[in-house]
């Protein structure tokens, strides 16, 4: 999908997403003392968000004005302070994040073609000062198998192998596919992600 088309998405209901933080996100980086974050892909910025009321400086990218738009209005309705994040207006495939400039590099189910995943995460990858973390979760390729929702197209769908391959320069302190439940009309059902956690070493 375009930047046109996730703005269409966004546009059709008041949050596509809901407005608190995804489950492994909240779980693996609660613990990490704040500093500067990056939130690559950030969306609706529900990510973004929680990191600014637990006291991250972040840099949310989407290339969908109308996600950042929404992203702005939930910081502002959560009290979260404008100078806790800046919205940036860009697309992935040529932006270029400050290098070893943040302490946490986030990006949550950014589906792209393996070409563009592996440019993005190897940014991320040189964006971490050292100590940094990466944090990358995804729908997995087993999804389609085992799984339940996300992209169906397998050249856009992770494998925890593929990710820490292209990490470059990283410690893997987790790598592995998760498994969450699911809302549907008939009733729960598993979705499979990729969970990568990595860091810069000091």
């Amino acid at each position: 999908m375009d930047s046109q088309q996730w703005d269409e998405r966004y546009s059709a209901a008041e949050f596509v997403w809901a407005t608190g933080p995804n489950q492994f996100v909240a779980a693996e980086l609660a613990g990490l003392p704040p500093g500067r974050a990056i939130d690559l892909a950030a969306g609706e910025g529900r990510n973004t968000v929680w990191l600014a009321e637990r006291g991250w400086r972040v840099t949310a990218v989407d290339f969908s004005r109308v996600g950042l738009d929404k992203g702005r209005a939930l910081s502002a309705a959560r009290g979260v302070a404008e100078e806790r994040v800046d919205w940036i207006l860009a697309d992935l495939c040529d932006y270029q994040p400050e290098p070893g400039a943040y302490d946490l590099a986030l990006i949550a189910y950014l589906q792209v073609s393996p070409k563009v995943r592996a440019a993005v995460l190897a940014r991320a990858a040189a964006a971490l000062a050292p100590g940094g973390t990466a944090f990358i979760v995804a729908h997995d390729l087993t999804n389609l198998s085992e799984g339940t929702g996300g992209p169906q197209d397998p050249e856009v769908l992770y494998t925890p192998e593929a990710v820490r391959a292209e990490l470059p320069g990283l410690r893997i302190l987790r790598a592995e596919r998760v498994r969450r439940t699911v809302a549907r009309e008939d009733g729960p059902a598993t979705a499979v992600d990729t969970l990568v956690r990595a860091a810069r070493e000091t």
